[in-house]
């Protein structure tokens, strides 16, 4: 069987949990296990996430499957529904909204009755200058204001744009803006970190945090690695060598002919490729590791297959090779890539075996 793996650590993942409790000690965890829970697999995240407080998702398709594995924990739709006969099926499962324009919040209104029956909370999203989804200021504070006479129990929620950046002008004033809202509105529920401010401004816990990156123990900072904020990888990706070849000095290598070798080489072909969904194109030298030993890619990623340079490494057909987990940091391949570990950790495809332990 051809060896591409992805193993994910349930362990690891529980671990960065109890990370994000210590952090936030007094704030309620909404976990975000949308895209598939970062690509780690939905159904294998939850049984280690079962202490989260909420789950967060981007569609009712994710929402619904939560239910359907099981877990009663409250569920927020990030993007709030995207027509009106969503309504009931977020009635009928218990989920929460977020509501970010005109049309949500008239949908809300029809189904006021069943939702505040049910006990649920509106979230409602604050657009402070990323201007993706929210009412912007002053707008939402009559907003909020007319949910609350009209009895609804309401979230306010913003997202950063820039946290994982130290002196973004943006910051402050998202801050500030929120803070605004928050007086105007009290009281109110508040939800403003992700992952990176979550780390940064525990002044700005509030009632619930949204982890995200951080739970699947990568980095929300491009200056600081998951080892220097004590989290764990979860995720391993791997695959084994399956050919070896001794090339001569001025041969050429895979696709392309773009590498020539400068001397005498031991190349291996490893059992991996973009068809599995590790990035073809990099933009800085990128490694892997074989026998705790950091190689080199050497030629153009092909579809199921790449080649590295193990001269002098006496590497064997068999030997593993990790492309990123533990030792090779899925940040640091996707930096070498020009992306963010978010990226590669979500567009895995489902050749690779899944392994979970």
């Amino acid at each position: 069987m051809r060896q591409a793996t992805v193993t994910i650590n349930r362990d690891a993942l529980q671990y960065n949990l109890n990370r994000v409790k210590q952090l936030a000690p007094k704030a309620k965890i909404v976990s975000m296990v949308k895209a598939n829970a970062y690509g780690h697999g939905l159904e294998n995240s939850l049984s280690a996430l079962a202490q989260s407080d909420a789950f967060g998702v981007a569609c009712l398709e994710e929402a619904i499957e939560i239910r359907q594995l099981g877990f009663n924990q409250p569920v927020t739709l990030i993007e709030g529904v995207f027509s009106e006969d969503e309504m009931q099926i977020v009635l009928d499962n218990h989920f929460e909204c977020m509501i970010h324009h005109q049309q949500q919040l008239d949908w809300l209104r029809q189904y006021k009755t069943q939702y505040q029956e049910k006990k649920l909370k509106v979230w409602v999203k604050l657009n402070s200058g990323m201007n993706r989804l929210g009412f912007k200021f002053p707008e939402i504070i009559n907003v909020i204001q007319s949910l609350k006479a009209d009895g609804f129990e309401c979230v306010l929620a913003m997202h950063f744009a820039n946290a994982d950046s130290d002196d973004h002008p943006m910051n402050e004033q998202q801050k500030q803006q929120f803070l605004q809202v928050r007086e105007a509105c009290a009281p109110i529920l508040c939800s403003c970190c992700n992952s990176a401010a979550i780390i940064k401004w525990p002044e700005l816990h509030f009632d619930y945090v949204r982890p995200g990156v951080m739970l699947y123990g990568a980095s929300p900072f491009a200056d600081r690695s998951v080892h220097d904020l004590d989290l764990k990888p979860v995720m391993t990706f791997s695959a084994e060598i399956i050919a070896l070849n001794h090339i001569h000095t001025g041969e050429k290598v895979g696709y392309g002919s773009t590498v020539t070798a400068e001397k005498e080489m031991d190349i291996a072909i490893v059992s991996i490729g973009y068809g599995d969904g590790y990035p073809r194109a990099y933009v800085s030298p990128n490694t892997v590791v074989v026998n705790d030993q950091t190689v080199n890619l050497f030629g153009r990623v092909s579809m199921d297959m790449m080649s590295i340079d193990v001269t002098g490494l006496n590497a064997s057909i068999g030997d593993a090779v990790e492309l990123w987990g533990e030792q090779r940091l899925v940040d640091d391949v996707a930096k070498a890539n020009g992306t963010i570990g978010y990226e590669l950790l979500c567009r895995l495809s489902n050749r690779p075996v899944r392994i979970v332990k």
